[in-house]
């Protein structure tokens, strides 16, 4: 039987809530629930997933959704045209700084520590295919996607693009997220959940900061284009073709 509360329902997926009340995106992280990737999936089953009780956290996102408000942006008030440059501007840009970086940091603790455990050699090989990964993942909707995305609010009349549909461009976005999405879940098992063990030196200790910093900032990315900007692009062209 379905659960209602106030706000939410079971039956809600995480990304439409994540949607509507980014702040939310906290308490999911905390509770280990992906809303980005497996934003799509209903709340309850997520919940089942990770063995919490689906009413008792209908309970907390109630209390945190009613918490003032923070500095978390609001992707779903923003207009298409916005929202890709939001995200080429903040998120695209962090990833072009902290990618090199973390590449050169993840080489050296290998290195340097790679005796102590072997497992830095594939964190090190997992982050290196996923920066290699996000380079060209963030040249295609650069270049291709958000150009598209854009020209749809733009032009009133836009409905035929080179790729046939929107929904083409955004299908491959949306496997590359989830391969993002699954480096960095490796990451974490190999890293223990980013914890160093005692022994660390700061460089490494660094590092995994950085790498739960990274993780965070690429859940807030897919999810602001898998719950909110590939969606609603695919909902105006749909309308678009039926005018």
């Amino acid at each position: 039987m379905q659960t209602i509360t106030g706000l939410f329902k079971t039956t809600d997926t995480v990304g439409s809530i994540v949607a509507r009340h980014p702040a939310l995106s906290r308490a999911f992280e905390q509770a280990g629930i992906d809303y980005c990737c497996g934003g799509k999936i209903p709340l309850e089953v997520a919940c089942r997933k990770k063995g919490i009780e689906p009413q008792k956290f209908l309970t907390t996102l109630e209390e945190a959704a009613a918490a003032p408000s923070d500095t978390i942006v609001d992707a779903g008030a923003m207009s298409l045209t916005a929202l890709a440059d939001h995200i080429e501007a903040t998120h695209h840009a962090y990833l072009k700084t902290e990618l090199p970086r973390l590449g050169a940091m993840t080489q050296k603790v290998a290195t340097v520590h790679g005796g102590e455990d072997a497992r830095l050699a594939q964190v090190r090989d997992t982050f290196a295919g996923l920066a290699a990964e996000m380079a060209s993942h963030m040249m295609k909707e650069e270049q291709i996607l958000f150009p598209l995305v854009r020209q749809l609010e733009g032009e009133p009349t836009a409905t035929g693009f080179h790729c046939g549909s929107i929904s083409n461009p955004i299908t491959q976005m949306e496997h590359e997220h989830d391969q993002a999405g699954s480096a960095v879940a490796t990451m974490r098992d190999l890293t223990d959940g980013f914890t160093p063990p005692e022994w660390a030196c700061n460089t490494y200790r660094a590092m995994l900061d950085a790498l739960m910093h990274l993780e965070h900032d690429l859940h807030q990315h897919v999810h602001k284009e898998n719950n909110v900007l590939f969606p609603r692009a695919i909902e105006m062209e749909t309308i678009r073709r039926q005018q």
